[in-house]
């Protein structure tokens, strides 16, 4: 039998990444197009049912309340049932939501919609890091997470016009207007996408019968050692709540999330805002900012992973995701500066997203970590319901468009300053490398 000296990591790493990552992407595309695409849908939606800015904000917003009371049971229930069967039953669900909202005609409608899509997709991001971390080391865990979140910027590159497009273009047609067209055109695949991921998804290094036993054991034994290193590690569902570094790492999430969801439902509106009334060229336009953050994401994600460093590459995006918000919202009405400041917030979130994700992982053990995710990604979410809902009743009530991003902005320099507070020795590889020599020279020289 092959032993693991003669394993190949960089080739078996490859082989994971092609089986797996391909499907994950997809997925996760559809989740963030059927979570953005409601930004699109205001172009036409609120006029058409009356809705105001901040019925919109809060309607867009409960999605992530739900998220929030959500996101700890479902990863829970992942980790129970497996990978492919849960993933798969929350898509079927969360695709026919979207579909669903076609018929959607008053404020309560809209809202207990939204609500429901929340729960639906409450597992899936936190769960797909999960899953992420159960196949690969911690040295190639923040570029397989930037291939997982770079769905975001495509589901911002192709949505955006193929939203716009479906909107003017189907306006009408059969009798629904074009926001309706939409959510039916955006929904109904994620339902035939689930079936594929029942069947093709790969769901346990052990069950997997496309490695060979020495590839398997050379996973789980990298794995076991990394968890054996782990300077603080979280062991018990309880601990988690008493960790100080649990609830820092909520905060910077928060900061974190209050950015990604500016993003996402209101790029649209601030666009349009700006002097561009085509809905096919604010869908252009809203795409920018996913395609200098993708190209952004890559560049931070290889340089944390080579130089082993964390929490400065997660810094440097944040503060520049709030001076990119800054400069649309003082520069409002001119769409070149609105465009290049969206830009600034979008390399800067989009780069943000897959380097936080390596931090909780660096406190909770395995027998903790679906939990803690899910605990992290539900407690910060309520971010999320915060930014649509503020910016929605800002521009109903205050004369200046740009306050609310003022406010955000600052929360994210709040968030990005907190991170100092995490010891580097828990989330740099170089540092805890350093730690553990140490450890070793120690105990030999007592020896």
């Amino acid at each position: 039998m092959e032993n693991n000296q003669m394993i190949d990591s960089r080739a078996l790493d490859k082989k994971v990444a092609l089986r797996s990552m391909p499907l994950i992407i997809l997925c996760a595309i559809f989740a963030n197009l059927d979570r953005m695409n409601v930004g699109f849908a205001k172009l036409q939606m609120t006029s058409d049912l009356g809705f105001s800015e901040t019925m919109f904000g809060f309607g867009a917003g409960l999605f992530f309340i739900a998220y929030a009371a959500f996101g700890l049971p479902s990863n829970i229930a992942l980790d129970k049932f497996g990978a492919k069967r849960w993933i798969c039953t929350i898509m079927i669900i969360w695709g026919a939501l979207t579909a669903i909202m076609y018929m959607v005609q008053t404020p309560e409608q809209f809202y207990a919609v939204r609500f429901l899509l929340g729960a639906a997709e409450a597992g899936f991001f936190p769960g797909i890091v999960l899953y992420i971390s159960r196949w690969f080391p911690k040295r190639r865990r923040a570029t397989m997470t930037a291939w997982y979140t770079i769905a975001i910027p495509i589901a911002g590159i192709i949505g955006g016009p193929i939203s716009g497009l479906i909107i003017d273009s189907m306006d009408m047609t059969n009798g629904l207007r074009g926001w309706q067209w939409m959510f039916i055109l955006e929904g109904v695949p994620v339902i035939f996408l689930a079936l594929i991921v029942l069947k093709y998804l790969p769901n346990t290094v052990q069950d997997s019968h496309w490695l060979t036993p020495a590839e398997k054991q050379y996973i789980l034994s990298e794995l076991q050692s990394e968890e054996k290193a782990k300077v603080e590690s979280i062991t018990s569902f309880s601990a988690i709540f008493f960790n100080k570094y649990i609830w820092i790492l909520v905060l910077i999430y928060f900061s974190l999330r209050l950015s990604l969801n500016t993003l996402q439902l209101w790029t649209p509106t601030f666009i349009h805002g700006a002097g561009i009334s085509s809905n096919f060229s604010v869908g252009l336009l809203s795409a920018l900012p996913y395609i200098v953050g993708v190209a952004f994401m890559f560049y931070i994600g290889k340089s944390s992973d080579t130089k082993g460093e964390r929490r400065w590459h997660l810094f440097i995006p944040m503060m520049l995701t709030a001076i990119g918000l800054c400069l649309a919202g003082a520069m409002s009405t001119n769409v070149v500066f609105v465009v290049i400041g969206l830009m600034l917030a979008g390399m800067g979130s989009t780069a943000a997203l897959p380097l936080y994700w390596q931090f909780p992982q660096s406190f909770l053990s395995t027998a903790t970590l679906a939990a803690g995710l899910g605990i992290i990604s539900s407690f910060g979410s309520v971010a999320s319901f915060g930014a649509p809902y503020m910016i929605g009743w800002m521009r109903d009530h205050i004369a200046d468009p740009g306050m609310a991003l003022y406010v955000i902005s600052f929360v994210i320099v709040l968030g990005s300053l907190t991170i100092f507070t995490i010891p580097a020795k828990s989330v740099n590889q170089r540092d805890a490398k350093k730690t553990a020599d140490e450890a070793v020279s120690g105990a030999e020289s007592k020896a």
